[in-house]
């Protein structure tokens, strides 16, 4: 009997062995998308390995024992997802995709790694020979933690996009040093002026951790072991058919799920830690607040402002069409205050007054030309600019917001612009048309008052320059002018603004109205053909945006080549950022930036000609007396035809701006202007030319300056005295890396640019500008 018992322990030791090593993983396996897809677990109720996301797969760890696809780990998930043809091999260093430069690793084992396995925890677990874990998933957690698994001190959980976007979103969870765990967003510092939710438990002992029960038990203890705090009461039940997972939500929320596994259920919340879905901070985007409609966020924009993007509400909201003077220079303005009851905003006031009077306020406000808006509460009246951030309606607060609207005003005695009763032919029909059927009731004649107020507008938008005024123009094209008319209008072109490689820009002063404008008589264009020369005119003149300057004429006399543009009186990007005395603040500098790459998106893929600059620089940037930034220059731009993505030309640009493939005679596309623009914005991010020789050589040229920083982490040196908070400041920097880069398919598109810039999409970590030539 003593033998058999040793005999059927023995047989049971094999069949564990057996069960165990089924559910392992041996070094050498694979993994792809369309076959052999997964390493299941060893119940099947966990897998780890490919699933769809977008156009392609991620790699993750999601649960296949239910029908409701649930992922709690993303392997990389920044990165973009990988082909139906991609090869997931496990080796001695880990799990890779073999590429033909180096293999890119999605999990990165501590020690050689000699098998793995999908454990029914839901923790993907590497071992040694020796059977030690060199790498598990619980260690690494994204957005999600499962019961067993604990968050360390100073780790974090982000959440995803979206439900369907699995890569990094905008809020976060931090098990912080101090035993406090804090909600923040992402990109702020780690100080309580940012947080939504906190345990507060901050200096109740040290390396607190936070940790998950297997019956929904969410709670914090300290280095001794001790319970500091409850955030679930737990209890739940335990039987084998319930799962628990908890996940900080796309929301910006994080939740306590249940699910039955007996029955054909849906996640069920257990618990929240916050039943306002307002209460995340940066749920909407800049310059909109949240407000809780039958218990759901809806994104307001502030008034005088329109959303984005409708379909994304954390792209926030900008200036609309009559509120933006940036925007409609051929307006005159009056300015004013409208009001925003019952809400409260992030506070970054460059002013506080001590007023008692909202009146006074609104003045002050009205007085202060950086003034944007400003927060009343009875007895403190503070001044901000734009953007704000983190609005939500809050009936409890006595705050009133106040923000500046600038409202066009036109005189009604003008008479180049269309009035009631008009004979004018065209879109004017339409108008008569409308006002004769008053008779029909107040209705139509109102609708019959915004027509001819939008005729107004637009009637007054489509005149051209001449004799100091406007006057209508079918083919909104630029007027052309004799050479002498310039002469006059330039003194004989006496006041000299500035001079290029191949001409040189003159002040004038329109006849008659003594309107200011910029004259740029061109030198060197004898390889431009009048047609040619013409056509560029016509079409860049046709091309209307509030970030480029507007070409108001041109002269064409024989070899007496001239541009009229418009007078730019705070002159170039060059003479404010390169001028110590002059240079703005960092959030003046960053709405700049936004702007010139909004100008560009223009360019690029908005008008009805696709336009290359290929001359991007500061001095082609002239900024207008509200600071506004304009594009100029376009005697170097390459117009592409409907049909064409690139084109062959020769060396065009100004050296350290230039990008490689002009060196290399490589096909020009849009991404020529990126390189460029890349350049600038570290300029614009450092207050520094490009090439500065007086600096040690080892900092004289700044784009190789700052991917040195980047990589070693010494940013600093790159911000100087300028107090700029540290994610703010390396996301700018990591926008220009990106534009900089050698191979131009890696840069990307100027929309990419400009999100990037708003900050509504994540940025990768760049690789190193020159590392794709470098590395062939």
């Amino acid at each position: 009997m003593a033998c058999m018992a040793c005999l059927l322990l023995a047989l049971a030791f094999v069949a564990a062995e057996a069960q165990q090593m089924q559910s392992n993983i041996s070094r050498g396996s694979s993994l792809t998308p369309t076959t052999n897809s997964t390493w299941l677990s060893r119940s099947g109720l966990y897998a780890f390995g490919f699933y769809r996301q977008g156009n392609g797969f991620a790699v993750g760890i999601f649960l296949a024992g239910i029908t409701e696809e649930t992922v709690v780990w993303t392997a990389n998930r920044d990165d973009p997802p990988v082909s139906k043809n991609a090869t997931l091999r496990f080796t001695g260093d880990g799990l890779a995709l073999p590429t033909a430069e180096s293999p890119n690793y999605f999990v990165k084992s501590s020690g050689s790694a000699s098998y793995a396995s999908m454990l029914d925890s839901g923790n993907f677990v590497l071992y040694n020979s020796g059977r030690e874990i060199v790498w598990q998933s619980f260690d690494h957690p994204t957005d999600t933690l499962l019961p067993s698994q604990r968050l360390l001190s100073g780790d974090e959980l982000f959440s995803a996009k979206s439900e369907a976007d699995h890569s990094t979103g905008i809020f976060r969870l931090k098990m912080q040093n101090d035993g406090n765990l804090v909600q923040y967003p992402v990109d702020t510092p780690d100080i309580g002026v940012y947080a939504f939710y906190a345990s507060s438990t901050g200096g109740k002992g040290e390396n607190v951790t936070l940790n998950f029960g297997a019956d929904g038990h969410l709670y914090l203890l300290n280095s001794t072991g001790s319970n500091i705090r409850n955030i679930t009461d737990g209890g739940f039940p335990t039987d084998e058919g319930k799962l628990y997972l908890m996940r900080i939500d796309a929301d910006g929320i994080f939740r306590l799920y249940s699910h039955d596994l007996k029955k054909n259920a849906t996640w069920s919340i257990e618990w929240v830690s916050s039943k306002d879905k307002c209460v995340p901070k940066g749920l909407c985007g800049l310059n909109s607040y949240c407000v809780s409609i039958d218990l759901q966020p809806d994104c307001r924009c502030l008034p005088g402002f329109e959303s984005v993007n409708q379909g994304n509400q954390t792209s926030g909201c900008e200036r609309n069409f009559v509120a933006d003077a940036c925007k409609n220079r051929n307006e005159n303005f009056t300015y004013t205050m409208e009001e925003l009851q019952s809400t409260t905003w992030e506070d970054v006031s460059y002013m506080s007054l001590r007023l008692s009077d909202k009146d006074d306020c609104i003045q002050g406000c009205l007085e202060d030309g950086n003034c944007e808006a400003a927060f009343f509460d009875g007895t403190n009246c503070r001044k901000q600019r734009l953007p704000l951030r983190y609005g939500r309606r809050d009936m409890g607060t006595s705050n009133i917001a106040l923000i500046k609207v600038g409202v066009p005003t036109k005189p009604d005695t003008d008479p180049r612009i269309v009035q009631p009763g008009s004979k004018k032919k065209g879109r004017t029909d339409i108008l008569i048309i409308g006002l004769s059927f008053t008779a029909f009731g107040s209705i139509l004649s109102v609708i019959s008052v915004i027509v001819l107020w939008k005729q107004n507008v637009w009637a007054y938008k489509r005149m051209s320059a001449v004799n100091g005024d406007l006057e209508l123009n079918e083919s909104v094209a630029p007027r052309r002018y004799a050479y002498e008319e310039l002469e006059k209008m330039t003194n004989n072109f006496e006041e000299e603004l500035g001079k290029g490689a191949s001409s040189t820009v003159y002040k004038g002063l329109i006849l008659g109205s003594q309107k200011p404008v910029a004259v740029k008589r061109l030198e060197k264009v004898a390889a431009e053909g009048e047609t040619e020369f013409q056509t560029e005119i016509r079409v860049i003149g046709r091309t209307h945006h509030k970030n480029l300057v507007r070409l108001l004429g041109y002269c064409l006399d024989g070899p007496k080549k001239l541009l009229v543009y418009e007078y730019m009186s705070n002159g170039s990007l060059a003479d404010v950022l390169f001028t110590r005395e002059r240079q703005p603040f960092w959030e003046e500098r960053m709405g700049i930036a936004r702007n010139i790459a909004r100008g560009f998106l223009y360019l690029h893929e908005e008008c009805d000609t696709q336009i290359i600059h290929c001359d991007i620089k500061p001095q082609n940037i002239l900024l207008d007396e509200f600071m506004c930034p304009k594009i100029s220059d376009f005697g170097l731009a390459k117009l592409l035809k409907a049909d064409q993505t690139r084109t062959t030309t020769g060396i065009r640009g100004t050296k350290g701006y230039v990008a490689p493939e002009w060196h290399r005679k490589m096909p020009i596309t849009v991404k020529a202007d990126v390189y460029s623009f890349g350049i600038v914005l570290l300029e614009i991010i450092c207050c520094r030319r490009n090439v500065d020789w007086s600096l040690p050589e080892e900092e004289a040229i700044l784009d190789e300056l700052a991917s040195h920083c980047f990589e070693n982490g010494e940013l600093g040196k790159l911000a100087g005295d300028e107090e700029i908070e540290r994610r703010q400041f390396e996301r700018m920097i990591k926008v220009g890396l990106w534009c900089i880069q050698d191979e131009p398919t890696l840069r990307p598109s100027m929309k990419k640019v400009l999100l990037m810039l708003e900050g509504t999409v994540d940025i990768p970590t760049p690789p190193n500008p020159s590392s794709f030539f470098s590395a062939i």
